[in-house]
């Protein structure tokens, strides 16, 4: 048996923090998650690096931002820089993938596009590959492979088969292969929707179970004529429950093979899901619904490390594993590693999180325990430009008396002066990430009397959308 410990990260597609137990769901639908997040150590302010896909992937397999990896939105790669799957390779681990990958420019993903894996069984585009029950994904050669079940089951299904392929026997001398460690990125679709038909296909009767049971907070304050919230909510719902079924059969089968105390188990999301109640799509947008995600991790080095109630993004888990795993982070890395927070709350780690925004708009947002401070660059062409030089205030918040964000006080002259000791602080994180030192203008004033919006703060310097850019889909 390895020495060192196994490590599988558990990626889910859109899901919001709120839909965990941990994180206040009331429904019991993740009692595998909230037991890692209590045993373990749960990141309480967890968010994204961008909330679009393909940037959100690339910055957890590379430690970088979108605009030094090259992958800022959908449709690009982060090219030749390098992952974690070449670290923990680098390093004698076993790697593997299952699942979307979203980072390639084509289907089936070439294996110069893998981002170094190993063992291969995934799908570019998976919502467009397969649907609920009729899971297609391509394996090493490049062929089409067809698992049954329902989708995140095929998906945890192949999980536990590399599992076990890598597993000791019982008896006898194992075959060199099993006495390497491994590192396994297990990446679902749910609770993403299937984009053909928008719609979010949970199993049969499950979204029965969730339908008009709970409404995140924030969604039913902002309610519109576009959001599909009340539509769509108890299929999302169920798709998690179905997911925390899922881990908990994964991790069964570590348990099973006499893993389970030397792997480290990361779960987390690409980013979250507003359901059109801030802008015409699902994610895109700086708020806490489309930014925050659910973060838990178990296993050597996070036993009882308890609640880190610090800012974290998503961004410091391929330092944070390396670290744990004892192999040397890269200087190229953007990220932080948690670890040091898991043994003393106190350690010195960032104020704030620190996000990037593409696609709907050029933006860059800053999260504090209490503020949330969001500018956007006007002149820019978001589907082309990855910065800006020239950016303005377009949303602040001040969460402790207003956590829905439901009352924008960007501009407001009682707020000018948390507005510019906010400013000083996203410049910081800017250049800290590659980017040029921008300027970034005050918001227009605006009265002081502030009254609750329905959606985001829009002057006419924001952009919206582009003639040429596609429909948004993943």
């Amino acid at each position: 048996m390895p020495t060192r410990p196994n490590v599988i990260v558990v990626f889910t597609d859109q899901q919001r923090w709120d839909t965990t137990g941990a994180g206040g769901n009331p429904l019991g639908l993740t009692p595998e998650f909230d037991a890692i997040a209590a045993s373990g150590t749960y990141m309480a302010q967890a968010f994204t690096a961008n909330p679009v896909c393909a940037p959100a992937r690339a910055a957890i397999q590379t430690g970088q931002y979108g605009t030094s990896s090259g992958c800022f939105r959908n449709g690009t790669t982060h090219g030749q820089t390098r992952t974690l799957a070449h670290y923990f390779a680098d390093a004698g681990y076993a790697t593997g993938y299952i699942g979307k990958w979203h980072l390639a420019d084509t289907e089936p993903v070439p294996p110069e596009q893998r981002g170094g894996y190993e063992s291969w069984l995934g799908a570019n585009l998976l919502e467009f590959t397969s649907d609920a029950y009729r899971t297609v994904m391509f394996d090493g050669d490049g062929e089409p492979v067809m698992l049954p079940g329902y989708r995140s089951d095929a998906i945890f299904d192949a999980a536990i088969r590399f599992v076990a392929d890598h597993s000791t026997p019982p008896v006898g001398p194992a075959p060199a292969e099993q006495e390497r460690p491994f590192y396994l990125f297990c990446s679902l679709i749910e609770p993403h929707h299937q984009n053909e038909v928008d719609t979010y296909p949970a199993p049969v009767g499950y979204a029965e179970r969730y339908t008009g049971q709970w409404m995140p907070p924030d969604l039913a304050a902002t309610d519109s004529t576009g959001s599909t919230a009340a539509e769509h909510m108890g299929g999302y719902l169920g798709q998690i429950r179905r997911i925390d079924e899922g881990l908990g059969r994964l991790i069964d089968a570590l348990r099973s093979t006499g893993q389970l105390e030397n792997t480290i188990i990361a779960f987390t999301s690409d980013h979250g899901n507003h359901f059109r109640t801030r802008n015409s799509e699902y994610k895109r947008s700086c708020h806490d619904s489309s930014i925050r995600v659910p973060f838990a991790m178990r296993g050597p080095g996070f036993e009882g490390g308890g609640r880190v109630d610090r800012p974290v993004s998503t961004i410091d888990l391929p330092p944070t594993l390396l670290n744990a795993a004892g192999i040397d982070v890269p200087e190229q890395m953007q990220g932080h590693s948690i670890l040091p927070l898991v043994r003393d709350p106190g350690a010195d780690f960032p104020q704030e999180a620190f996000v990037q925004v593409s696609e709907s708009e050029l933006g860059r947002t800053l999260r504090t325990d209490r503020w949330k401070y969001h500018v956007v660059a006007p002149d820019a062409d978001p589907w082309i430009e990855h910065s800006a030089d020239r950016y303005v205030e377009a949303e602040l918040y001040d969460l402790a008396n207003d956590p829905h964000e439901l009352r924008n006080v960007a501009g407001v002259p009682a707020f000018a002066e948390v507005a510019e000791g906010l400013r000083d602080r996203l410049i910081a994180r800017m250049e800290a990430a590659g980017e040029p030192a921008p300027v970034i203008e005050s918001a227009p004033a605006r009265e002081s009397h502030v009254q609750p919006e329905t959606t985001v703060y829009t002057g006419e310097w924001v952009p919206t959308r582009y003639a040429h850019q596609p429909s948004y889909s993943a």
